[in-house]
């Protein structure tokens, strides 16, 4: 295969791509990989790195992950996320790398395709999924990985963990991103109404029905509906929800006709929804109906090295946009364990802003969300003037100070001696598992 048949090749990829050799040596490039870059290409001359990058060497020379290397090692395509300087800044973007061989077998250079990711940042900005760290990626690899596709999905996590914007980016970044997106909250709602909100209703159909509505499954018609919070779906509605998901038909309240619509879901809790089958609470056909695709959002505590980035950002979001933390305040934030998340933090950035009084930020006017109450605030105090906690305060200190998300309910529950519902009850009685 000669240069002209993968240049022609290459101009016929409606995506940024570039064909290089196997020392990385740029040999033939597409006008959409141009405009993509502020650095020129010299054909025979430039690197992959050195373009996308600015490097010296490979990428894995600078601690991330060279697809050319693992397609060398596996000799199949592969894809990884990267950060590329690119002419809008520094984007996400994700590298398809493919192996490029002649008539004899042999492999004479790489085909690499991007595709930009819209969705996420690696620099303060407002409505995108923020962060740098290892699973911040792996994350976004799993959206990229499921986006295109129609495969239910369902996303788990800790309470702050983004999985509102998660579900966003997934529509978004699917084929059907210009159609509706359509959330349903389902904590909290009536279970009379999560029907007509769901199907709407006809005319006549209960008292106060004036007129014909559609429900928002039938709004959602050729999009996305995203059910957050699914666990608290009652399990009176959990029968009709699975007949939703097999059929794609429904009746509106007070109607008998079937309406059919064609839409993607995506669901997402903060609860172990296995465990809620266990336990009898929760549907275990419809539970394989929503889970086609699991995703885990790692916690804050998982992901510590984004916190200075997301500090900046949500910093910038408030009116207090002109000051800053010092060095050693941002130290102070990546040790805190944000049983919260990222809405967590929103709070302890805007509140630390509020008391500083100068423009720099610094340590002491963090202010952590677990606080305990001053001494004198209780009606207690040991034989030296000690603070003397209730029960339930001391019973919150310890198992704030034991507790680990990353180790399971059933493991902690054990070495406490209590059963599961104990410590999970425990848990969300204190706000340490929300």
């Amino acid at each position: 295969m000669n240069l002209t048949i993968i240049k022609s090749m290459i101009d016929e990829i409606d995506k940024p791509a570039i064909f290089i050799d196997l020392n990385y040596l740029i040999l033939a490039v597409n006008a959409l990989y141009l405009e993509t870059y502020d650095t020129p290409v010299e054909l025979g001359k430039s690197t992959c790195f050195g373009i996308s990058h600015g490097h010296q060497g490979p990428c894995d020379m600078y601690g991330e992950e060279c697809p050319l290397q693992m397609c060398k090692q596996t000799n199949s395509p592969h894809s990884v996320i990267h950060n590329h300087h690119t002419s809008k800044g520094k984007t996400y973007c994700k590298i398809n790398m493919k192996t490029i061989q002649d008539d004899d077998g042999m492999t004479i250079g790489f085909l690499e395709i991007l595709d930009r990711i819209d969705y996420a940042s690696a620099e303060p900005t407002k409505q995108k999924m923020l962060g740098r760290s290892p699973a911040f990626l792996s994350l976004l690899q799993e959206i990229n990985t499921v986006a295109k596709s129609e495969i239910s999905v369902l996303l788990q996590g800790e309470t702050g963990t983004g999985k509102e914007l998660t579900a966003r980016a997934i529509h978004d970044s699917s084929e059907r991103s210009v159609e509706p997106y359509i959330v349903i909250e389902c904590t909290g709602i009536n279970e009379n109404l999560f029907e007509s909100e769901l199907f709407g209703h006809e005319k006549g159909a209960f008292t106060g029905a004036q007129t014909s509505k559609k429900g928002l499954i039938e709004l959602a018609n050729g999009g996305t509906v995203f059910f957050d919070e699914i666990a608290d779906v009652p399990l009176a509605m959990q029968v009709k929800l699975l007949r939703l998901l097999e059929s794609k038909t429904f009746r509106r309240v007070g109607g008998i006709k079937e309406i059919y619509s064609d839409f993607r879901i995506i669901c997402a809790s903060h609860k172990d929804l296995l465990e809620l089958v266990a336990q009898g609470e929760f549907r275990k056909d419809l539970y394989y109906r929503l889970c086609g695709y699991p995703i885990y959002l790692p916690s804050l505590r998982e992901r510590k090295e984004d916190i200075p980035l997301l500090a900046e950002s949500l910093l910038n979001e408030t009116e207090l946009n002109y000051k800053t933390f010092s060095p050693k305040a941002v130290s102070k934030l990546s040790t805190l364990p944000y049983f919260g998340n990222i809405r967590e933090l929103k709070n302890i950035i805007y509140r630390s802003a509020l008391k500083a009084p100068e423009k720099q930020i610094e340590p002491q006017h963090i202010i952590e969300s677990q606080l305990i109450k001053p001494a004198e605030e209780h009606g207690e105090h040991g034989e030296h003037g000690e603070q003397i906690l209730t029960l339930e305060e001391q019973e919150k200190v310890y198992l704030n100070k034991i507790y680990k998300p990353e180790v399971s309910i059933a493991a902690t529950a054990k070495q406490l001696g209590i059963s599961e519902r104990t410590l999970y009850r425990k848990l969300q009685k204190h706000g340490l598992n929300d």
